[in-house]
């Protein structure tokens, strides 16, 4: 089996152009075929208020009026997805930027309403994503960059949370490549010490991850990242890392981050 890698990006890397020149360069780098999945990070926000459209917020999570989408929509397909396509093609990597509507490549159902209406927020499910186009796609040498934008295939655009999109290619592309998926957020990997960069734990198995929570050194919002990711081995990943976009060059030599494994 080929190997394929599937990296996600969210704000913490978006919203610095350093910090995005920098990671392009090394995402570039790596050897194999990769796919690379994006958030909007604080330029959606930004630019809504700017129109007069506030942000909706519920636990931490956006709610997506109608105004909402059209901004994200500009925003995520638009501006950032093909802003990180043209820094890829001056890099020489013959990158694709799309939306899930492009090349029905990621189909998703709008989320039931319960407690809470969250507009125009799209779900997936095991049918959600086109393997068959973006294995054509990666055969033909090009390097897709997904949005966090799907569609339901009745004309509706649906936003939909980017680390979901990057567990569930990862999942779908596991059948045919032999597949690894990388977060790379604000720390340098789940820390002992949140205080502590260095106290990174290198290796963490499903078992060691009862562990570490039982322990408190897992805990908030990282217990839900880590289950998913745990989840998604448990489908046929074969290893999930998180870690600093900085450290991106060193995922091939033991350097970077958590590996987390079954």
């Amino acid at each position: 089996m080929k190997q394929l890698t599937i990296i996600k990006i969210g704000g913490n890397i978006i919203d610095h152009s350093e910090k995005l020149h920098q990671f392009l360069l090394d995402f570039h780098a790596l050897p194999g075929d990769k796919i690379l999945v994006h958030g909007g990070g604080k330029i959606a926000s930004e630019l809504g208020k700017s129109l007069g459209i506030e942000p909706k917020m519920v636990d931490g999570r956006r709610i997506t009026d109608i105004e909402t989408l059209r901004v994200v929509t500009m925003v995520y397909a638009g501006l950032i997805n093909k802003n990180m396509v043209a820094q890829l093609q001056a890099k020489s990597c013959n990158a694709i930027g799309l939306s899930g509507a492009d090349g029905n490549v990621i189909s998703a159902v709008k989320r039931p309403v319960s407690t809470v209406d969250y507009g125009f927020v799209g779900d997936l499910n095991e049918n959600s994503v086109n393997t068959k186009t973006l294995q054509s796609l990666l055969e033909s040498g090009l390097v897709p960059v997904l949005c966090a934008i799907t569609h339901d295939g009745q004309t509706q655009l649906l936003n939909t949370n980017a680390d979901t999109i990057a567990s569930a290619v990862a999942v779908a592309m596991s059948g045919i490549y032999d597949t690894r998926l990388v977060y790379c957020f604000e720390k340098k990997g789940v820390l002992r010490d949140v205080d502590d960069d260095d106290s990174v734990v290198r290796q963490i198995s499903s078992t060691s991850f009862e562990a570490l929570k039982a322990d408190g050194v897992v805990s908030g919002g990282m217990i839900p990242k880590l289950f998913n990711a745990f989840e998604a081995i448990r489908k046929g990943v074969r290893a999930v890392y998180i870690g600093q976009a900085d450290d991106l060059p060193l995922i091939d030599t033991n350097g970077f981050g958590t590996e987390l494994t079954a």
